[in-house]
């Protein structure tokens, strides 16, 4: 399981370094792409094949799965570590989740996201103000 939340910097090449921690549970290779509310998601391939199966099994009849799909599947990359435990972010991601410098790791039970600092800051600013209410409206805890 995928836990834990990481400050970390990119480098002037894309490459960031993934948590040890993440690293066991991502594997040697990984999907990373672009996800929700502006962040990158990163999935074990075991979850990605998933991901995938459950997309495929859309009926792209449908205008907004052609669109998802196109979307989510064009920016796939698959990921590999160097021996310093970094990966490469191509600019297409970077671009599209705000990533400039600093950055956030987070684990999210069964992938990863890789978030600029100022989305990752508003965000969790935002749900921590309505934290009881989110939890409400989805669980009982």
């Amino acid at each position: 399981m995928l836990l834990g939340e990481y400050q970390h910097n990119i480098d002037t090449k894309g490459r960031i370094i993934i948590p040890a921690k993440f690293r066991q549970d991502l594997g040697s290779k990984f999907v990373i792409t672009r996800g929700m509310d502006g962040c990158l998601f990163g999935y074990p391939m075991s979850e990605w094949k998933k991901v995938e199966d459950k997309i495929d099994s859309l009926s792209v009849n449908k205008k907004d799965v052609r669109a998802f799909t196109r979307f989510f599947f064009s920016a796939a990359v698959e990921c590999e570590f160097d021996k310093q435990g970094r990966i490469n972010i191509p600019a297409i991601l970077r671009n599209y989740a705000s990533i400039e410098k600093k950055c956030v790791v987070v684990g999210v039970s069964n992938r990863i996201e890789v978030w600029s600092e100022s989305a990752w800051t508003a965000f969790t600013s935002d749900a921590a103000e309505h934290f009881d209410e989110i939890a409400e409206n989805i669980i009982d805890l």
